[in-house]
């Protein structure tokens, strides 16, 4: 019986391959043999989850081909693999990726360090803040006073706690966009909405215009919901989107849904202004797609003159082209797993009656608590906390990577929680593969694109400050003088770093 689970084509495995840049060899430095190459190049993609476990590879006389090199080439490469434990083989099954024994099954996505692993690996993987305390505690004490009543009840609550969605509405109505409770449905994060959304209108096979590069959880929900995924390039810099891109393949790729992220965009920060959102719209109402607004990174504007433009959905205030996806986790804590969906009644109904085969609804006691927040003014002054944290983070970030690796190129975003970084031509792929080696985990730019776009780039979120953060730039300087020479730690161990 076949061990493998999926397949990976020659023509993708020979793209992702090409998508892996390698720094030219410096003097002194000898290039690895070929087959070596080939060997690095699928271990990394394993390493990275961008190739799965349990994938059959292309036959080596198909990958031969592909990659234009011998046979013997890729022979001897998946001799190596399978040495290694990166692969299996059996006669008449092929041949499939592995982890060798003790390794842990790579991620495909950003899911954070254990917190028992933090004492010598610095994470800058997850993009989330510690707690704003006391504001978590007040408003877990505040959710149980108003527990009792709800004690009595079944609990399950399809579209969201009447309460909290009321309160929501509310909410998007003092922004200047009239909504009615009937227009909120509350999810389990903003993850569950968009997987909500993605299984109402993008079913297998259907295309989702997203843009490139985009947030890489997302991305990877898309994948495995079936969606064909059509990159749009973003803009230079931080001037948000192209619109021309956009209207050209909202015309002719007509994908069922795009999903966005206006509002400092992940990973790049970018801010869209109001011209951007209503031509946008625009092109997404006449090409009958759905425009899916990510707005958690709204409120986290971190320069105090920085001009908010009105939200996406206040060119479409009835909520028929444009689908709103808001969420306590960025803003507040990526613990308080409470999201939302504003939409047209129609919609909401239709995502409601959609959930009784998924999750039923999310947790009362969370939905009391961001009640409770929302209501009291808490939220408010949590959300300024957080902004002084990310802003000083923020700032002590950017010191420490001009200071320990000055051929990095970034613009600094005037909100948000994350860094775009281009790494002079270095690979991100290895230099996520060798800051493991020294202690910092980075995220590759790969894992937000598609097909293996953004080799040259990686992302730092504003998680971490002050000595931290000196201690992960110079931990990511030693992963970039590991890629730039080929060389290795010289066998030593990270050491231990207590914030």
């Amino acid at each position: 019986m076949a061990q493998w689970t999926s397949a990976v084509g020659a023509a993708q495995l020979a793209r992702l391959l090409g998508s892996q840049q390698d720094r030219p060899a410096g003097p002194g430095t000898r290039r690895p043999p070929a087959y070596r190459a080939l060997a690095d190049g699928i271990r990394l993609l394993v390493l990275e989850g961008r190739v799965p476990v349990a994938a059959r590879l292309p036959a080596e006389r198909e990958l031969a081909l592909a990659l234009s090199v011998s046979r013997t080439t890729v022979a001897a490469a998946y001799e190596a693999l399978r040495g290694e434990g990166f692969l299996e083989s059996r006669r008449g099954a092929g041949s499939w990726t592995a982890v060798p024994a003790g390794n842990p099954v790579p991620a495909r996505g950003l899911e954070p360090l254990p917190p028992e692993a933090l004492g010598s690996m610095i994470d800058l993987g997850c993009a989330a803040l510690p707690a704003p305390e006391p504001w978590l505690t007040r408003a877990v004490q505040g959710a149980l006073e108003e527990l009792p009543p709800y004690a009595h009840t079944h609990g399950d609550y399809p579209a969201g706690l009447p309460a909290l969605r009321a309160t929501i509405a509310d909410r998007y109505t003092q922004r200047g966009i009239a909504t009615m409770p009937e227009q909120i449905m509350v999810t389990t994060g903003a993850m569950g909405a968009i997987d909500a959304i993605c299984h109402l209108f993008g079913g297998r096979g259907e295309r989702i215009a997203v843009e490139s590069p985009s947030y890489a959880n997302i991305l990877q929900l898309m994948r495995e919901a079936g969606a064909r995924l059509v990159p749009v390039a973003m803009a230079e810099g931080l001037t948000g989107w192209d619109l021309d891109r956009w209207r050209q393949v909202l015309r002719e790729a007509a994908p069922r849904i795009a999903y966005v992220v206006a509002d400092f965009h992940n990973p790049t920060g970018a801010l869209a202004d109001e011209d951007q959102r209503r031509r946008l719209v625009d092109a997404a109402r006449s090409a009958g797609t759905v425009l899916v607004a990510d707005e958690t990174m709204s409120e986290l504007w971190l320069d105090e003159d920085v001009e908010m433009p009105r939200p996406v959905c206040a060119f479409d205030p009835a909520g028929s082209t444009v689908i709103t996806v808001g969420s306590a986790s960025k803003a507040f804590w990526a613990g308080m797993r409470i999201g939302w969906v504003r939409a047209a009644p129609d919609v909401i109904r239709s995502l409601v009656a959609a959930r009784a085969y998924a999750d039923l609804g999310t947790p009362v006691l969370e939905q009391l608590a961001v009640n409770w927040l929302f209501g009291t003014g808490g939220w408010e002054e949590a959300v300024e906390l957080r902004r002084t944290q990310a802003r000083q983070n923020r700032d002590e970030l950017v010191s420490a990577v001009r200071r320990e690796l000055p051929g990095w190129e970034f613009e600094v975003p005037r909100g948000g929680l994350t860094l775009w970084v281009r790494t002079g031509g270095l690979s991100g792929s290895r230099l996520a593969e060798a800051g493991e080696r020294v202690g910092v985990r980075v995220p590759s730019g790969p894992r937000f694109g598609v097909d293996g776009a953004f080799e040259g780039y990686v992302r730092l979120p504003f998680t971490v400050g002050g000595a931290v953060a000196e201690e992960a730039a110079a931990r990511l300087a030693a992963a970039a003088r590991i890629v730039e020479t080929g060389g290795t730690t010289g066998g030593e161990a990270p050491r231990t770093f207590v914030a």
